[in-house]
């Protein structure tokens, strides 16, 4: 069977999305967008000439996932692979991430990466994102294989309980993984790659074994250590992306990310993954409707403007800057709403 969920429209490729004069959208001021150009000025400019961003921060390098993060934020913001200021960046970071790919479908610099299925998962929500968007039509049947084999990798890899781990032959399971995977296949889709509604009934499962009465959600499916709510934000926003928005475990699970995660600084309730958490609980907010989105995102904002570095970065928790960066910019651009995974 061929997943049903709602695709987002794609832009086409020709689409001159990113002027370098644009009005500016509701609730981005002209201090904001400053901000914004500061920090993507800084992936500009840290990124390799072979088209990489690796992570400066203490738990190792992850190049395939901070490639792939940072090249959806200039994504973010208009640019293309063949138009707009960040065009040359979006260009190199696509063809490194289609060469990651190995015979298997994986995605990754898998000696670099211990925790391969990261990478791969974000890997496939960039390309998937960045398809549509590809004026060379070599490029863009090569996006298309990659994401399908990696589709298919990530379907044979699906453990028992119809979760990931960190790696593609571990039959175990965990939720930040089961998130990534879960959207990186919805993007898949949206580039016309057949998903299995098998894979995603069983992730959607996983999910709801996950959840607690109080709407959190556990780091894995026996429901032991409590609830996370980084991970429930993100399971959120899987829910909204698959159609969801009137699952009654996607409503209290809303209600339990705005009382812990809330609207800005306040980090007690993010387990110290503060910008993962603010990734995810962004989207939820923006396709949850205007209410909820102008209870958030201008506190979010602003917040992000005051912790923002002198150098146009933000310090990723424990994870870099380039990490925190992307999600930065990820979180203060969506309302340009360029990218097809936003779209309400």
């Amino acid at each position: 069977m061929i997943l049903s969920l709602p695709a987002g429209q794609i832009p086409p490729a020709t689409t001159a999305r990113a002027e370098l004069v644009r009005p500016l959208p509701p609730r981005i001021t002209v201090e904001t967008q400053r901000a914004i150009d500061r920090g993507l000025e800084y992936l500009a400019r840290t990124q390799g000439r072979d088209g990489v961003w690796r992570t400066q921060g203490t738990m190792g390098e992850f190049p395939t996932a901070m490639t792939a993060l940072a090249a959806l934020a200039l994504l973010a913001s208009g640019s293309t692979p063949m138009e707009g200021r960040y065009a040359p960046q979006v260009s190199r970071a696509t063809t490194f991430l289609l060469r990651c790919s190995d015979a298997d479908g994986l995605i990754s610099r898998i000696e670099e990466e211990s925790r391969s299925m990261y990478g791969h998962g974000f890997s496939m929500l960039y390309l998937g994102q960045v398809y549509g968007l590809e004026a060379d039509i070599e490029k863009q049947r090569r996006i298309h294989e990659v994401l399908r084999h990696a589709a298919e990798l990530t379907a044979r890899s699906q453990s028992p309980l119809g979760g990931w781990m960190y790696t593609p032959d571990s039959r175990s399971d965990e939720g930040s993984v089961t998130i990534t995977q879960l959207q990186g296949l919805r993007s898949a889709r949206n580039a016309g790659v057949a998903v299995s509604k098998e894979v995603i009934d069983k992730a959607l499962g996983y999910l709801e074994k996950s959840s607690l009465p109080n709407g959190g959600i556990t780091y894995r499916a026996d429901r032991q250590g409590g609830p996370r709510p980084p991970i429930t934000a993100a399971a959120v926003a899987c829910w909204y992306n698959a159609g969801q928005y009137d699952n009654p475990l996607a409503t209290k699970s809303l209600g339990f990310i705005k009382e812990h995660l809330g609207n800005g600084g306040r980090r007690a309730g993010s387990w110290g993954h503060y910008y993962y958490a603010h990734f995810y609980m962004a989207q939820v907010m923006w396709l949850s409707g205007e209410k909820d989105w102008e209870w958030y995102f201008p506190a979010m904002r602003d917040w992000l403007l005051t912790s923002q570095e002198s150098d146009g970065s933000w310090e990723g928790d424990y994870i870099g800057r380039v990490y925190g960066t992307a999600l930065a910019l990820f979180i203060l651009q969506i309302p340009y709403g360029y990218l097809p995974i936003l779209q309400r």
